[in-house]
């Protein structure tokens, strides 16, 4: 999904929360370390993922020790994360804390219920019917794909 290299690119960086409780993590790094050290991710952000893993009952069941302190250090020394080498590593927690966030029929939905509703699509507009184009981008329908697999 991202990767920090050596000499920081454009890189996406968001955090939301949806009613049914996903939570997607992307980060915007605007900055090299050659100009200066200027802000790639305050510590603000890592407080809320921070908050959320432990609602969800994830921060101390799945995240190993090591990862937590290592939040736990940044949050109480920095204000805004500027070294590449630390970045590179809260960017790897924040990603293993977002694939625990995810809900499962989420997560099946993106699996399974997204893939099979363009499949289904495809097969059904290949034997002539001309609305089955639609069905690939229709989210009820691939949600529905996804819950009869969870279920089935």
């Amino acid at each position: 999904m991202f990767a920090v290299d050596d000499l920081f690119t454009i890189k996406y960086f968001s955090i939301y929360s949806t009613h049914s409780g996903l939570t997607r993590v992307y980060i915007t790094l605007k900055t090299s370390m050659k100009d200066g050290a200027s802000n790639i991710l305050k510590t603000t952000q890592l407080i809320k993922i921070k908050c959320k893993a432990i609602r969800a009952g994830v921060w101390f069941k799945a995240l190993p020790r090591i990862d937590r302190v290592l939040v736990d250090l940044t949050i109480k020394v920095t204000e805004s994360i500027r070294s590449s080498y630390l970045a590179r590593n809260i960017f790897a927690v924040v990603s293993k804390l977002e694939g625990l966030l995810e809900s499962s029929v989420l997560r099946s939905l993106r699996l399974f219920g997204r893939p099979l509703a363009q499949k289904i699509s495809s097969t059904a507009h290949g034997w002539g019917n001309v609305s089955a184009k639609g069905w690939a981008n229709d989210s009820s329908f691939a949600f529905f794909l996804a819950v009869m697999h969870t279920n089935g």
